[in-house]
């Protein structure tokens, strides 16, 4: 049997896209006999927390155990994931070993760096990218406008490996139990409750019904603070919890500036929401205006346009979203540039 190294600097029990995306690929990647093992934080035994982002863990001095992790599994494949430490440290390996490697393009770090640290940071980041991928065989992007972007700063072989979406776990409950007395239309942000995703600009928004705010982070205690009297914070939610929770929506509005794809776009869809997000990369690339969500520039202008979208129309759409296709597609890349 074939084996497929990733390297993740993010992983379970972290809650984000790149976690996501690995844990689902990997048992599929399984069912079609490639032996699939993923080098992790949890492997390792010293990490450090990021202050602006503090439910991930970092790895530090990685390099041995690494090597060992090399030298045990042998892999036919490696899929460097993402950029952190573990990554540069399995970098290094393929290249001083001269074994190919893939990467992946997830997150958007020089907009991310911009909120946290000042734009002077940006091109710092970026250069730093470049380097990182420059070695690659190939870098895996999820979205079209997200390759062009790369390709014309200077990347070379950056390949589309669309994403997808359960859309047998995310199908709409019609309970209505959980939010009795809400008035409607409910319009829900789902995600990570942080700067970076521009959430304030959604609760500043002036729209009548009621606001549901569905996940967690750093910004949550604040933002709770100032709207909590007008708006409803639940937390992170998972499996059919996450589900009946998302499913007591009308509209789901994106505000994030700074995403490469937004898999809760295609969840939300999959529940038969439309979407209401910025004319920007990861939307432009989901989104048919005026079909299963809006674009716009004013978010309060594209969440009430979205009030006379047909939910099946959306729920469609996401029908189009295989995560059986991004498997495939995953793996004949992964081969392809071995």
């Amino acid at each position: 049997m074939q084996k497929l190294l990733i390297i993740s600097d993010a992983w379970m029990p972290q809650i984000n896209g790149v976690v996501r995306v690995l844990s689902t690929i990997a048992p599929l990647l399984r069912d079609r006999g490639i032996d699939v093992v993923v080098a992790h934080p949890g492997l390792f035994r010293r990490t450090f927390s990021v202050s602006f982002y503090p439910e991930v863990s970092l790895t530090i001095l990685p390099a041995r155990k690494m090597r060992a992790i090399f030298d045990q599994e042998r892999p036919d494949y490696v899929h460097i994931a993402t950029e952190g430490p573990l990554g540069i440290s399995a970098r290094r390996i393929c290249t001083h070993r001269g074994m190919p490697f893939t990467t992946a393009y997830h997150t958007n770090f020089p907009l991310y760096i911009g909120y946290y640290m000042g734009k002077i940071f940006i091109p710092l980041v970026s250069f730093y990218l470049r380097w990182f991928h420059r070695t690659s065989q190939a870098v895996f992007v999820s979205t079209r406008t997200l390759k062009e972007n790369l390709e014309s700063q200077g990347y070379h072989t950056v390949v589309l490996t669309p994403l997808g979406v359960d859309t047998e776990r995310f199908k709409r409950t019609e309970s209505n139990a959980l939010m009795p007395d809400m008035a409607r239309p409910v319009f829900v942000y789902m995600g990570r409750v942080a700067k970076e995703k521009n959430i304030e600009e959604f609760l500043q928004a002036q729209l009548p019904g009621t606001k549901l705010v569905i996940g967690d982070g750093p910004a949550r205690i604040e933002l709770e603070a100032k709207y909590g009297t007008k708006v409803r914070f639940v937390g992170y939610k998972q499996g059919a919890e996450l589900v009946d929770w998302l499913s007591q929506g009308d509209v789901c509005v994106f505000p994030s500036r700074t995403e490469t794809f937004g898999m809760v776009m295609l969840e939300a869809m999959a529940c038969g929401l439309p979407v209401a997000a910025h004319d920007v990369m990861g939307p432009r690339d989901v989104i048919s205006p005026g079909h299963d969500g809006m674009l716009d520039d004013d978010i309060a202008k594209a969440a009430l346009a979205c009030l006379s979208i047909s939910p099946h129309v959306c729920r469609e759409k996401a029908l189009h979203y295989s995560w059986k296709k991004s498997a495939d597609t995953f793996l004949d890349t992964v081969r392809r540039y071995r």
